[in-house]
């Protein structure tokens, strides 16, 4: 199956960098490199782009799709948080650019055996990267009733998630759940009907939190943030599309964060705590996607754009 995936908020993403011609740039989420090609339309031959991607799919088609910019793209498969080692591994200190296109590929959600999906049965999967052992079958059939209970609730805002564990922890004492056909079923019965009517799949919630703990997706986003901004060259920008509100909401408060450090007291004459902001929140309110985009891509709707520019470097 091809790698097909449209691109979320690209023209947004490429003037969101500011894109110099000679500057260094790094995709740390590649995917099937839609974003990583038009960056490096704009580079001359001296400029860089480094791509990394931990699933094996995405190299792969990303590697053939970036063939012609030849030494332009520098391609690495891994997880974005070891994105410091990796560019000492090249012998690169800073950057003019990051950009995470957070979440689940169109093509990871398509492929039915990756089991990402609740529209599609399949094995309990949802690995990004699949060399890990760890697989959300494991999660589903292990996890006790309380450690499942905080993650979907933490992970998925899912407020049936008792009922849900609780049917989980019945079914697999019986045998152990397999598919996503069967999670799925288990959700179903867990959630009153009336409540299934509105706010999309049953499912939704649930996959999203089991895909979030298995591949560990918020805790790489919170612990690499701070370290990507210190990483930029004076003016270098970082842009993350997020598709959910848990992301968004790390996305903002570290931005916030990173704008206006001070923990001094409001009415203290001068600052003391030595805090010095590193940059500008450059995106008070998310960029959203067109209406035309929303129309010809589904998977934009819930899609929102955060900009920081690095000030000092």
């Amino acid at each position: 199956m091809d790698f097909k995936h449209t691109s979320v908020l690209l023209d947004e993403c490429l003037n969101g960098l500011n894109i110099k011609k000679d500057g260094i740039y790094v995709d740390g989420t590649l995917g099937g490199a839609g974003h990583s090609k038009e960056i490096c339309k704009l580079l001359s031959k001296k400029g860089r782009l480094i791509g990394i991607d931990q699933d094996e799919i995405a190299i792969a088609t990303a590697t053939e799709r970036l063939k012609e910019f030849g030494e332009r793209a520098i391609i690495v498969r891994d997880n974005y948080s070891n994105y410091e080692n990796i560019l000492k591994s090249i012998s690169i200190e800073k950057v003019d650019g990051i950009l995470l296109d957070l979440g689940v590929s169109s093509y990871q959600l398509d492929t039915a055996e990756r089991g990402f999906s609740y529209m599609k049965d399949a094995p309990l999967d949802m690995r990004m990267d699949q060399r890990s052992a760890k697989t959300a079958k494991d999660i589903i059939n292990n996890y006790s009733d309380k450690e499942l209970i905080k993650i979907l609730r933490d992970y998925g805002e899912e407020r049936f998630a008792p009922a849900i564990v609780r049917n989980i922890i019945k079914a697999r004492e019986e045998k152990k759940i397999e598919t996503t056909s069967e999670l799925v079923g288990i959700i179903s019965r867990s959630i009153p009907g009336k409540f299934q009517a509105t706010g999309g799949h049953p499912a939704k919630r649930t996959f999203q939190a089991i895909r979030i703990e298995l591949n560990e997706e918020l805790h790489v986003l919170k612990n690499t943030l701070n370290s990507m901004i210190l990483s930029l060259n004076d003016r270098g920008r970082l842009c993350i599309i997020t598709f959910h509100s848990l992301e968004d909401r790390i996305v903002k408060e570290i931005f916030k964060e990173s704008e206006s450090p001070c923990i001094c007291p409001k009415d203290f004459p001068i600052c003391t705590c030595g805090k010095v902001s590193r940059g500008k929140n450059i995106t008070r309110k998310p960029v959203l996607p067109s209406e035309e985009e929303m129309e010809n891509n589904s998977r934009a709707k819930s899609a929102k754009l955060r900009i920081f520019e690095r000030i000092g470097g």
